[in-house]
C-alpha cells in the first residue's frame, strides 16, 4: 500500500498527466522527496527553503498540514495528501 497524491492541473506535466500519483516516506518532506525521484521539479514547485510554499495548499486526509506541522506532518501508508494551488484574484 502507499500514499495517494492527487495533483492539481498545473502540476500534471510533472506527473505524465496523472491526476493522482503514489509515493511513499514517513512524513510530507519524505513523501515530497520520493515523488520528486519519479517526477522530476515537483518538489521545487511545492517547497522552497523556508518549507511549503505560500500558494501551495496540502491536505492529509481533509486536513490542512499548516496545522498539523508542515513538511514534518508524519504520513502512513493509505494516506490521502491532496496539493491545491491558491487562488487569488479580485
Amino acid at each position: 500500500m502507499a500514499i495517494e497524491v492527487r495533483i492539481p492541473t498545473i502540476l500534471r506535466n510533472y506527473t505524465g498527466g496523472a491526476k493522482s500519483v503514489e509515493g511513499k516516506g514517513g512524513t510530507l518532506d519524505e513523501l515530497f522527496s520520493d515523488l520528486d525521484a519519479r517526477h522530476p521539479g515537483l518538489r521545487e514547485r511545492l517547497v522552497d527553503d523556508k518549507g511549503l510554499r505560500k500558494f501551495v495548499n496540502v491536505y492529509l486526509n481533509d486536513e490542512d498540514v499548516r496545522f498539523l506541522g508542515g513538511l514534518d506532518t508524519e504520513v502512513a501508508d493509505g494516506d490521502n495528501v491532496t496539493i491545491l494551488p491558491a487562488v487569488a484574484g479580485g
